[in-house]
């Protein structure tokens, strides 16, 4: 078989176990986020944090929940880093400087991972575990809680209540998150990922050199890392590292977890709203964005250009050889569609429009599907702009699931559509506009833009990949890409909340000959149209001054 027919039985094979897990996993998610039985740990939880189970949070009161649980775990984890070296680690590890250890903290918190460091190196084992993969775990489940806070916002009337935050996020952890992570834990340790408290060792090689071997307990972070779209490796060289990723089906693994729960949360939106259909429309849209993304960024990578890439045959610098650039290139754009950020090749070799397309991935708001629970409430809120829109069409005001979109509940999904975009230009032209910041580019021109727009749409959108070719460890860097991950992070969901709340307090509005069907392929389409265009607008000229004019050159 032919490198590009493995690719597309690659693809072909992620495609249809994504669509056998839908349904049972969404629905799964779906009966224990609204049941009313209480595990005997969870009540333990809840009587330890003296937290009554059964009440219902106003909007405002869940989302201060919300702040306050990961202003408290950036507080802890940033502690932490700083005396980590005091702890129990099995091998000599650095205090973490200080901006780096906040940049750490703030990036581990807001589902961001994005690492200024080399796992292997700047942390010990005690700190990835306690500090690194518990965070892993909560970060994703609060972006989950926050998603359905928004559906119960639509299915909800006549009420300032959301549900319970603590209650979602520790129902989530412990009933989904958990026993997914354990079972194929077990399958990383069978497949050769370690999992050990080894210390460090230092062998001679047959060249008469010496090489250091590391150990940890990495194969049950590996999994956490991309079930929960995190993605910050333990090693540097992230999931290229074998220990990360030891062989292409592994390599299959780690894609197909990274997108498992957040292509099944449309069927749990579809469940709870009570029309199924309408889930269908929302995953329509992810999976025809998530292929077009992948057929262009594979496309650019065998439209190679060059001496070297005309001679193999495609752009394969920085690519993995034990999987090659159909695998990679699926990887790395399943990793920038979600808020993952894991990496099993270098973006920055990738070509200039292949690299455009993984800065237009993570550009369009991580939606198809985009990390765990952020790409749905995304999704919702471009589909309430779309109703919106085609409300203005037809001169009537527009209905979304039964629910009024006026003045009120339109500027919260326009303050949402509009933070991102802004602390990624505003960085991005920071960064730009001081000299001494530019010099941490290792090239000029619109390759060195590209690596500076890269880090801030990384940044912002919570994904955590990046063009390796920035320095982006220094006090700077650290301290502003800090501030855009909480920014990117928070600001979004203040707004989810805000309509959440706006939505439950109204009253259902029957259907009408003049309402817009929303469960059907027309809007399916609509949806789809306004996201790129919506995208466009906002991105266009930042990509124009850097992938694009160096692809075109």
């Amino acid at each position: 078989m032919s490198s590009a027919g493995a690719g597309w039985l690659f693809v072909g094979s992620l495609v249809l176990a994504l669509a056998l897990v839908h349904k049972p996993l969404g629905e799964y998610l779906a009966r224990v986020l609204t049941g009313t039985r209480h595990l005997a740990v969870e009540r333990v939880a809840y009587r330890v944090g003296g937290i009554d189970p059964d009440a219902d949070q106003t909007w405002s009161r869940y989302l201060r929940a919300v702040l306050a649980f990961s202003a408290v775990s950036v507080l802890f984890l940033y502690g932490f880093l700083r005396v980590q070296q005091e702890l129990w680690p099995p091998y000599e590890v650095p205090q973490m400087p200080t901006h780096q250890a906040f940049n750490t903290a703030a990036s581990f918190v807001t589902n961001t991972n994005w690492q200024s460091y080399s796992g292997e190196n700047a942390l010990g084992y005690l700190v990835q575990m306690a500090g690194l993969a518990v965070q892993n775990f909560v970060s994703a489940a609060v972006g989950i809680a926050v998603a359905i806070a928004l559906v119960r916002g639509f299915t909800r009337s006549r009420t300032d209540r959301l549900g319970n935050f603590w209650v979602d996020l520790t129902r989530i952890s412990l009933r989904v998150l958990l026993p997914i992570a354990v079972l194929f834990a077990v399958v990383f340790v069978g497949s050769g990922m370690i999992q050990n408290f080894h210390h460090y060792q230092e062998i001679h090689t047959l060249a008469g050199g010496t090489q250091v071997i590391p150990g940890g307990p990495y194969a049950s972070q590996e999994v956490i890392k991309e079930l929960g779209t995190n993605g910050g490796g333990s090693f540097n060289a992230n999931s290229a590292f074998p220990w990360e990723n030891p062989a292409p089906w592994t390599n299959w693994l780690e894609i197909f977890l990274l997108l498992a729960i957040s292509f099944s949360l449309p069927r749990t939106f579809g469940v709870l709203v009570g029309n199924k259909r309408q889930g269908h429309a929302i995953v329509a849209v992810m999976g025809l964005l998530a292929l077009i993304s992948l057929t262009l960024n594979v496309t650019a990578q065998n439209a190679h250009h060059g001496t070297v890439p005309t001679a193999v045959g495609s752009a394969a610098e920085g690519t993995e050889v034990r999987f090659g650039v159909p695998n990679s290139a699926a990887f790395a754009t399943a990793t920038t569609l979600t808020s993952t950020g894991a990496v099993d090749s270098f973006h920055d070799s990738y070509t200039s429009l292949g690299g455009g397309t993984l800065i237009l991935n993570m550009a369009l708001g991580e939606v198809a599907p985009g990390g765990t629970g952020s790409g749905l409430y995304g999704m919702l809120i471009l589909a309430v702009l779309t109703v919106f829109l085609a409300g203005l069409m037809v001169g009537r005001t527009p209905e979304y699931l039964g629910k009024k979109l006026g003045s009120r509940e339109v500027k919260f999904a326009s303050l949402y559509l509009l933070s991102t975009p802004a602390i990624v230009l505003t960085g991005t032209a920071l960064a730009m506009g001081m000299p001494g910041q530019r010099a941490g580019m290792l090239n000029s021109g619109p390759h060195g833009f590209s690596e500076v727009l890269y880090a801030f749409t990384s940044a912002a959108n919570n994904n955590g990949s990046a063009f390796a070719g920035i320095t982006v460890n220094t006090a700077w860097y650290d301290t502003v890409l800090g501030v855009a991950m909480l920014l990117g992070r928070f600001l979004p969901i203040v707004f989810v909340l805000g309509l959440a709340g706006a939505l439950a307090r109204q009253k259902p509005v029957p259907v009408s000959e003049g309402t817009l069907p929303t469960d059907r392929m027309l809007f399916a389409g609509m949806l789809f149209g306004v996201t790129l265009v919506v995208v466009a607008l906002t991105y266009f000229p930042a990509l124009a001054l850097g992938p694009l004019a160096e692809g075109l050159h």
